[in-house]
């Protein structure tokens, strides 16, 4: 009987764990998303960004990023960062929140993907604590290229994090400068089923989601980084050209070839 009611039990709590998780899914989903639309689309013109994703060593997406403001404005928006480890495989996302808050003259409101490009250990060590504020550690060098980052200068590639975005709304330009990236433990608790931090799930990577296959299939396939050609059968049965035969040497300076030759015939009278 005890059995029985278990089970019940259990198969009456599955709707409200996959409830619990609509929202972390929705947030990957568009995450992936967000990845194919400013790095997958167009690879030829993307080409900047691709390379410098084969270079990082973690990436963080925000999907959506609002910004509004008149005097005192304020952005948020939710994140997810993942990792790749020694071998190329990307781990399962870690959830964060972005948020900032700034003062002055300002008008208008924004709507902006954002995607961070983590290229040293030290910016992923900075992001995995549990909070991160752009600006605030001096040693952690942080660099926003606008759009994208096409043209990007020599500066921006050695930099720890290198952010571009995708803007719409009526600001002409963004900043990240002073924003938070916090983590979201209650967040990482519903999606994999357990307490468990972001440093566990990135870099140990101690937990998966199958719903997150899709993001770390699109991270591997864009961010692999390009190997040797295979050789073809042809190429492998194609018999080399044998290398052409020294040429004979002269005889040595100086000496005389002899040579035998026929008695001249004496003239008859």
């Amino acid at each position: 009987m005890l059995p029985r009611i278990l089970a019940i039990f259990v198969l009456a709590l599955l709707p409200l764990a996959a409830h619990a998780q609509e929202e972390q899914q929705a947030l990957v989903d568009r995450a992936t998303l967000t990845l194919e639309e400013m790095i997958g689309q167009d690879p030829q013109s993307n080409k900047d960004r691709i390379d410098m994703l084969r270079q990082a060593k973690a990436v963080m997406i925000c999907p959506r990023v609002f910004r509004a403001g008149f005097f005192i404005g304020g952005a948020g928006g939710d994140c997810v960062l993942t990792a790749r480890d020694g071998a190329g495989s990307w781990s399962d996302p870690a959830f964060y929140t972005m948020g900032s808050a700034s003062f002055g003259l300002q008008i208008g409101i924004q709507d902006a993907e954002i995607i961070l490009m983590i290229l040293t250990e030290r910016g992923l060590n900075a992001i995995l604590n549990s909070q991160f504020k752009v600006g605030a550690d001096a040693s952690v060098s942080f660099v926003v290229l606008g759009a994208g980052v096409e043209g990007a200068t020599t500066a921006a590639l050695r930099a720890d994090i290198v952010a571009f975005a995708k803007t719409r709304g009526l600001y002409a330009g963004i900043s990240l400068n002073g924003s938070i990236f916090s983590s979201r433990s209650s967040w990482n608790e519903k999606y994999y089923g357990k307490p468990v931090g972001a440093r566990d799930i990135v870099m140990l990577m101690q937990v998966h989601n199958p719903g997150a296959n899709p993001l770390r299939a699109t991270l591997g396939r864009l961010g692999a980084k390009p190997t040797a050609p295979t050789p073809t059968p042809e190429d492998q049965n194609q018999i080399p050209t044998p290398p052409a035969p020294p040429a004979q040497a002269s005889a040595p300076r100086g000496q005389v070839q002899q040579e035998n030759l026929p008695t001249p015939l004496q003239p008859q009278h």
